[in-house]
């Protein structure tokens, strides 16, 4: 007979590596292994892994369960204002971004909000949609002209229940003339108070530095919320303003506390990303807000247009962020 001809040989089957069990009916892989497996097929697949009892609560971006607040409930009047600190001497971390947007989520809370720019740059007026170099009247004129009253130089913007007192390359002069005054730390206390009980919020958006105007915030400030950029040089100036915030609170203003940390232009797809909010949440705690504002294209548009992101693309992840920041703020 034919070699060919002879029925051929039949290995054994080969054991399927996901069935196969050890003796005691054990399962030798590691369930970690199997869940990024999984996890690698389901987005392979188009579809997100979701997390199950097992594996416990969903985590966010913090590392740390993500807390849902509801909608915080409606107000029958307003005032005293809480005033917010926006401060970090490091520029370009989101200060004046998160001031205009956080301003304009609590106002769809049905919050009074009054927006102090307190930048001689101005940024906070012109991503209001205002010229800052064609205004006759801004915050230094009523800081250092005893004539001009407060309430003659605050605008309204477009966002309804959002109010501005505006500001413009003047009030550098401000800095210097202000030395030789008595109390020149309660400046902006004292141009504020005539206001106050209009408003149920002001937030204060201070310059990248911690000179005498950032003192007069801190003065003047309930509390203080410090975007922090998710990067590794943004961590090495805040522990000189958590300093310097404590000093204010020993010499000057007693009540001053930090309302939260926010992290700002955090990108998902980067590992130093996470290193540093993981860095931020193991030294700050629950000081750190929940929310994380992700980068996005969306924010400069909203500069150029004159206005929040929860009115040019209200739909977008940014109003959803700031929104939801809001909600963490009026908790706190």
């Amino acid at each position: 007979m034919s070699t060919f001809s002879q029925p051929a040989r039949r290995l054994p089957d080969r054991p399927d590596p996901a069935t196969e069990s050890e003796p005691g009916g054990a399962d030798p892989r590691d369930r970690t292994t199997v869940r990024i497996a999984k996890g690698a097929r389901d987005a392979k697949s188009g579809k997100a892994a979701k997390d199950t009892g097992d594996d416990g609560p969903k985590l966010g971006p913090t590392g740390r369960p993500v807390r849902h607040l509801p909608e915080p409930p409606p107000i029958d009047r307003h005032g005293p204002a809480q005033i917010v600190a926006m401060c970090n001497q490091k520029g370009g971390v989101g200060k004046t971004t998160s001031t205009i947007n956080l301003g304009a989520a609590l106002a769809e809370y049905g919050r009074r909000v009054l927006l102090v720019d307190f930048d001689p740059q101005g940024a906070l007026s012109v991503g209001l949609g205002i010229q800052p170099h064609e205004l006759d009247q801004t915050v230094y004129n009523v800081i250092m002209e005893r004539s001009v009253d407060v309430e003659d130089v605050i605008r309204e913007t477009r966002v309804e229940r959002v109010d501005l007192l505006p500001s413009n390359i003047d009030l550098s002069a401000a800095e210097v003339q202000l030395v030789a005054e008595v109390g020149r730390e309660h400046t902006l206390l004292r141009v504020l108070r005539p206001v106050i009980d209009r408003y149920d919020y002001v937030l204060v958006d201070c310059q990248p530095s911690l000179g005498l105007l950032t003192v007069n915030a801190l003065t003047a400030a309930d509390g203080v919320v410090i975007p922090l950029e998710c990067e590794f040089f943004s961590l090495r100036g805040v522990a000189l303003l958590i300093d310097t915030i404590e000093k204010v609170r020993e010499r000057l203003n007693p009540k001053l506390d930090i309302t939260g940390i926010l992290a700002t232009m955090f990108d998902p797809r980067t590992l130093h990303s996470k290193e540093v909010i993981a860095r931020v949440v193991e030294a700050f705690g629950d000081t750190v807000f929940d929310t994380v504002i992700n980068r996005t294209v969306r924010f400069p548009e909203t500069t150029v247009a004159g206005e929040p992101i929860t009115r040019w693309a209200p739909r977008s992840a940014g109003a959803t962020a700031y929104r939801a920041l809001a909600r963490e703020v009026i908790a706190r």
